[in-house]
C-alpha cells in the first residue's frame, strides 16, 4: 500500500481515508444505537473496529438484522 502525504506547517501528515463514512449515511435507528453502545460501553472494541475500517459494515449488519426481526 502506497501512502501519500500532505505538508502542513513543516509536518508530513498521511492522507488517510475513512471508507465506512459512506456506509454511515445508510444507517437506521438500530445501527446508531449499536454505535452509541460500543462508543460508551465498549470503547476499545469501538476504536479497534474504527481503525480497521470494520465499523460501518458491522453497524449495517446489526441494523439489517434487527429490521428483519421486527
Amino acid at each position: 500500500m502506497k501512502l501519500t502525504y500532505t505538508n502542513v506547517n513543516g509536518y508530513l501528515l498521511p492522507d488517510l481515508t475513512y471508507k465506512s463514512g459512506e456506509q454511515m449515511d445508510q444507517l437506521g435507528k438500530y445501527g446508531f444505537l449499536r454505535r452509541d453502545y460500543l462508543k460508551n460501553h465498549r470503547n476499545s472494541t469501538y476504536q479497534v473496529m474504527l481503525l480497521q475500517d470494520m465499523l460501518g459494515k458491522h453497524l449495517l449488519e446489526v441494523d439489517k438484522y434487527f429490521l428483519l426481526c421486527i
